[in-house]
């Protein structure tokens, strides 16, 4: 049985969830002995061999398996057994509806080869081998369902959970987001069709690509109101989701690292490409959808400057490299701590931020004649479309062999080097300004403070709200929490003796001026204890980017080319 699910990067170790299995063969019982942690052997079977396991599950998200009496998702790796050494034969799956006046009006959606399957769905499924079965997640319920077509491919989105939106009008947004995709990477698609697999909740985010089709789970609140006009934040936030997976049918699912050729579902599978996959798809999922005209700049501008902040409040940038961020995924990422931030950098966040800023400085030093775009579909010709792994220097060669040998300065600096990167200077040149501000202590990101205040004072930390206080989740290395002696888990109760909460975190420290010394108070376990913090101002990292008014023709020329104004 595998350990992980190809796009999530993390030995999950899904045979844990086995309760029970056994074996026959013909009319006799066949002892079933473990033998690791994820197989099992048989003892003397006939020619048949039939082996039944009983499988929990209740993990909500798109990478395991959920069942109860209102729903079931499952994902292959998570439940399908693998005979060894038969990898590459057909294989037949068959639904089979439950057995309950309940179920009645449960339908199967999954965009597995149907053979014979009746109106409902439940029946015979063939995929051409093992790794094929287990990239088709299967969700089967009494879900909404609509169907659209983008570039003459069927496409569907279902979407289970309770919600209360116009699925039309999602539709016909996704739409646009496909064909702009489709006609980036060129026709036809590599799928006959494609199928989004939704689950609205009250709170959750997140997605995992498939071959034809993707898992995303997301708040019912990201979705659009009967009625609602424009693209609002959440909204936004939904359509970026669908973009990203979709934009991996191409860029992960069919152009993928070597490493990944074939994937050893058993082990890690180390790479130090996956910026080049995850950053580059968080780049072009924001951008492709301002390209389809569903968003406009401001609105863009916005995403990336959340992208850009994310970055500049996680000091662990200025340590980890996004190539050893890509190779260390599999422990780093996927595992987080109360000190991650301080250690590590997301491959995905500055992944983004480095696209960026090497499409940038393609677009500047070729004078517009190269892009990332020309990589990226150029990437997707050699390697993608023949069912070619890409080695593990093959993005960065082919970058330089279309846009020069200078890019080589680029690469060192930018990927395997932990500086900022001057993007300030490479925006300007496309007439888009780069501002900074201060950002006040919060949860899991910071809030913008106002441009023209001073900036405010700060603990150094992160934290959740909590009953009676603050819960610190990271305590920011060299900041003032940690040189006053807090620690991660710590709950601050008050500051110079007066209580304090998320609501008044930033008013209680306004009375104060930087330098000064204050009394913080906080349990540490169940035991009460007395810190002195020396307070200081925030730092300018919480940023936002702005058309510049005066930007030359030359700098406007190039922002029409880049944005599809």
């Amino acid at each position: 049985m595998p350990s992980w699910i190809p796009g999530s990067y993390l030995l999950r170790e899904f045979a844990r969830h086995v309760v029970d299995i056994e074996a026959t063969s013909g009319d006799r019982a066949i002892a079933v002995e473990k033998v690791g942690n994820s197989r099992w052997h048989c003892s003397g079977p006939g020619r048949e061999l039939t082996v039944t396991a009983t499988i929990y599950g209740l993990e909500q998200s798109v990478r395991d398996n959920h069942i109860d009496r209102r729903r079931a998702y499952f994902n292959g790796p998570a439940v399908f057994l693998l005979p060894e050494g038969r990898d590459d034969e057909p294989v037949e799956l068959l639904l089979e509806p439950p057995d309950d006046p309940a179920c009645a009006n449960w339908r199967v959606a999954t965009a597995m080869t149907p053979v014979d399957v009746d109106e409902r769905g439940f029946g015979v499924y063939r995929a051409g081998d093992y790794d094929e079965l287990i990239d088709h997640p299967v969700e089967i319920g009494d879900f909404a369902s609509v169907s659209f077509d983008a570039c003459g491919v069927p496409h569907r989105l279902v979407v289970a959970g309770r919600f209360h939106s116009d699925l039309d009008r999602v539709a016909a947004d996704l739409a646009r987001i496909c064909e702009t995709q489709i006609e980036f990477f060129g026709q036809p698609a590599p799928f006959d069709e494609y199928l989004f697999l939704g689950l609205a909740v009250g709170d959750g985010y997140g997605g995992l690509e498939h071959r034809a089709s993707s898992s995303l789970i997301f708040s019912r609140d990201d979705l659009p109101k009967p009625g609602e006009a424009g693209i609002s934040k959440n909204y936004g936030r939904f359509l970026g989701l669908a973009s990203h997976e979709y934009f991996h049918s191409w860029h992960v699912k069919r152009t993928k690292p070597e490493a990944f050729t074939p994937y050893r579902l058993d082990r890690r599978n180390h790479t130090r490409q996956l910026w080049v996959f995850e950053g580059i798809t968080s780049y072009y999922q924001e951008l492709l959808v301002l390209r389809s005209g569903l968003v406009g700049a401001k609105d863009w501008m916005r995403r990336v400057g959340e992208q850009l902040s994310r970055v500049y409040q996680t000091p662990g940038r200025l340590r980890q490299s996004i190539s050893d961020s890509s190779f260390d995924a599999w422990d780093v990422l996927y595992k987080p701590e109360a000190n991650t931030p301080n250690t590590s950098i997301s491959y995905y966040s500055k992944g983004a931020l480095t696209a960026l800023a090497l499409d940038l400085t393609l677009r500047r030093t070729t004078d517009a004649a190269v892009s990332l775009d020309d990589v990226v579909t150029e990437l997707w010709r050699r390697y993608g479309a023949r069912d070619v792994g890409v080695p593990e220097n093959g993005f960065e060669a082919l970058a330089i062999e279309l846009g020069g040998a200078e890019l080589a300065e680029f690469f060192e600096q930018a990927v395997r080097g932990t500086g900022d990167l001057e993007l300030g200077a490479l925006l300007a040149d496309f007439g888009v300004s780069l501002k900074f501000r201060s950002a006040v202590d919060t949860g899991y990101r910071s809030r913008a403070g106002d441009a023209t205040a001073k900036a405010p004072l700060r603990l150094g930390v992160a934290y959740r709200p909590a009953a009676d206080g603050l819960a610190l989740v990271t305590v920011y290395d060299g900041g003032p929490a940690q040189r006053g002696g807090l620690n991660p888990g710590d709950r601050v109760i008050a500051v110079d003796r007066l209580r304090v909460n998320d609501g008044n975190l930033k008013a209680r420290l306004a009375r104060y001026n930087a330098g000064d010394r204050v009394a913080v108070t906080a349990f540490r376990g169940d035991e009460l204890l007395e810190f002195t913090v020396e307070l200081e101002r925030a730092p300018p990292d919480s940023c936002s980017l702005e058309f510049d008014p005066d930007a030359d023709t030359a700098a406007l020329a190039r922002r029409r080319a880049w944005l599809g104004e």
